[in-house]
């Protein structure tokens, strides 16, 4: 950092994070459109079909589609989208050694070295 130029780093603290709701997503889109790209993510939820086995056929055959509810829309330059894939293959890494590191623990076997 340059003394004469006046500037600084701050940290960045991510603030009141556990006040915004979360929500189950099992739905996404990925679009781009030259250097951003659009990320949509949704929730989808199976119709409930009730009754004998006749009911819950007759009532599948009714519906012509299953609604995805959107959850949120993000735009992310190029460079952002790479980040948030390296925090996401990251994220995946930490879980899959804390799950091997619990299956041992637990006496079982890793069935992904058989």
């Amino acid at each position: 950092m340059d003394e004469g130029s006046g500037e600084r780093e701050l940290p960045l603290i991510w603030e009141k994070v556990e006040d915004v709701p979360v929500y189950y997503a099992n739905q996404y889109i990925c679009q781009f459109s030259q250097d951003e790209f659009i990320l949509t993510i949704g929730q989808m939820v199976p119709p409930a079909l009730l009754g004998g086995q006749e009911q819950r056929e007759r009532q599948l055959e009714q519906l012509d589609h299953v609604p995805i509810k959107p959850l949120a829309r993000v735009a992310l330059t190029y460079a952002r989208l790479v980040e948030l894939i390296n925090v996401l293959e990251a994220n995946r890494w930490q879980y899959e050694q804390a799950q091997q590191i619990r299956k041992q623990e637990m006496g079982g076997e890793d069935n992904d070295h058989n």
